[in-house]
């Protein structure tokens, strides 16, 4: 196929792929902060007909896409959203309809992001897509928090968990002893509503109370919101803190390096 196209408005010289009628890019949004974005999403913005998005995805960045239909296919936890089976049906019509489909996804669309469902779906009825990966809340989130996912002088690993599963409760399938026990970070996404439970299988299983851990709301955001404690005070602490998901939890030593690479906190003093 012709994967070129004439250069996209508001980008750099290159060799832009073309978002073609009939295909779906799957990609990701970033963490939250618009300029997280990457190039190629931009391009997919510039050339979309329709864009299925998220409810993670800014206004911000949506309004790169002032000629495209917006479809709003967000799925938020306690409250009424699309079954996935229908939004990935969904790609399936707008693309035999012709369009040029974007479905946009905050973070990566392969982390916790049913973007391999979604892909499957597009495979099974022969429709063509493209992968277009995103900065993951738990790697750019915790940066924009000061907290390094690693760092050689306290991990060698770090462990990616889901906080819940499809039917909203903490996944049976997770062995949390195994977890205690060989994972030096734990990050943890979509864990505040189960944070005591996670908290307390984490403790039963052997890891330390006095474990530092943090919880980063609206990441990357202008309403970025930090708390730092411990594994034992984590549940308790949330309880009076009032901090609401989206939120990504990290459990680890690295959490400690905040107190010295918190660079939004260096620059407001």
């Amino acid at each position: 196929m012709n994967d070129k196209t004439p250069q996209p408005p508001g980008l750099p010289p290159s060799d832009w792929p073309e978002l073609q009628p009939g295909w779906v890019w799957l990609c990701g949004a970033g963490p939250g902060d618009p300029g997280l974005m990457t190039l190629h999403g931009l391009n997919a913005l510039r050339q979309a007909d329709v864009v299925v998005h998220d409810a993670l995805v800014s206004d911000a960045i949506l309004d790169w896409a002032p000629q495209a239909e917006k479809i709003f296919a967000g799925k938020r936890g306690g409250k009424p959203s699309a079954k996935q089976s229908d939004i990935s049906l969904r790609l399936v019509e707008l693309a035999c309809e012709g369009k040029r489909v974007l479905r946009l996804k905050g973070g990566d669309p392969f982390v916790f992001g049913r973007g391999g469902e979604e892909a499957q779906t597009l495979v099974q009825h022969g429709v063509p897509f493209r992968i277009v990966p995103g900065i993951s809340a738990g790697i750019g989130g915790l940066a924009y928090a000061g907290i390094p996912v690693t760092h050689r002088e306290f991990n060698q690993s770090v462990t990616f968990v889901t906080g819940h599963d499809q039917s909203g409760e903490t996944p049976s399938s997770l062995d949390w002893e195994a977890l205690a026990r060989g994972s030096q970070v734990l990050v943890i996404y979509m864990g505040i509503k189960h944070a005591r439970v996670i908290a307390d299988a984490l403790l039963a299983a052997g890891r330390a109370a006095e474990e530092p851990v943090a919880v980063v709301s609206n990441a990357t955001l202008p309403g970025q919101q930090v708390m730092e404690t411990t594994l034992a005070q984590l549940a308790d602490d949330l309880d009076r803190s009032g901090i609401e998901p989206p939120a990504i939890l990290c459990v680890g030593r690295n959490v400690a390096m905040r107190q010295i690479l918190d660079w939004q906190g260096l620059q407001a003093g």
